[in-house]
Parts: structure tokens; sequence; C-alpha cells
């Protein structure tokens, strides 16, 4: 029992710890040889992969807002040239309206000016029998109708 209490499972000896030291050294050659150049190889590409990736970001962030700046001023002058074309058209429907309202006034004024020629030229032709019988219609229909006083010009431009 007493030499159970002095068992420890590491007793350092200079022979063990001569061969640790050789199997560790071997284990650390090993790896270098092997697995450290593969994974600092690896974590190089993975850093100049990010790297890559964020400078591609910034570029095509880059190109985003020029894009964007671009989209930005075509859309203005979209906007200018509908604005102008609008206004071209409310001024071409403006002069169309006062062009034809103009139009219809000269027209209006032939259309009387001829009605009154007409006019004009059968009161000439009209017998005085004819003009004493119209005289006497509207004498008629004076006093029929509820309206009262009628000039006496109107009697007068007709005989």
């Amino acid at each position: 029992m007493i030499h159970l209490l002095n068992f420890t499972p590491f007793q350092p000896t200079p022979g063990l710890a001569i061969w640790s030291l050789v199997i560790f050294l071997l284990f650390w050659f090993i790896m270098s040889k092997f697995a450290f150049g593969p994974i600092a190889e690896a974590l190089q590409k993975r850093e100049s992969d990010i790297q890559d990736a964020i400078d591609q970001a910034k570029k095509t962030r880059e190109e985003m807002q020029n894009l964007k700046a671009e989209n930005e001023q075509l859309l203005a002058k979209a906007r200018e040239e509908r604005a102008k074309i609008l206004q071209e058209a409310k001024d071409l429907k403006n002069a169309m309206i006062a062009e034809a309202r103009e139009k219809a006034k000269q027209e209006a004024s032939t259309i009387v000016q001829n009605a009154m020629n007409d006019i004009e030229n059968q009161k000439r032709l009209l017998s005085p029998k004819s003009k004493m019988k119209l005289a006497a219609w509207r004498s008629a229909l004076q006093k029929k109708s509820s309206v009262k006083n009628w000039p006496a010009m109107q009697n007068r431009k007709v005989l």
C-alpha cells in the first residue's frame, strides 16, 4: 500500500523527457512539412478571397451609385421634356381654340350679315299690301300675347 502512495502517472526521468522532446520535434517537423503549409496557404487564400469580395462589393457599390446618379439625371431630363411637351400641347390647344373661336365669330358674322342682307332684300320685295298684312299680324300677335310695350321701332323696321 505504501508503494501505491508513491505512484505518479508522470515521473520525470531524463530518458522520458528526451524521448518526449524527440517525438514532439518529429511531430512538429512532420506537421510543418505536410500540414502547416497547406493550412497557411488555405488561410492566405481565404484572406485574399475575402479581400477580393470586399473590393468587388465596393466597386459594385460605386457603380450602383453612378448608375443611380445617371438614372436620376435621365429622370430629371425626361420630366423636363414631358413638361415641355405638355406646355407645347397646351399652347397648341389654346391656339387652336382661339383660331376656332375667331373662325366661328367670322362665320357667324358672315351668316348674320347675309341674313340681314336677305331680310333687307325681302323687305324691298314686299308689296305694300303684304306690308299691311304683316303689320296686322303683328298687332294681332301683340294683342294675343302677354308681352306688352313692344318697341315701336321694330314695327317700323319691318315695314
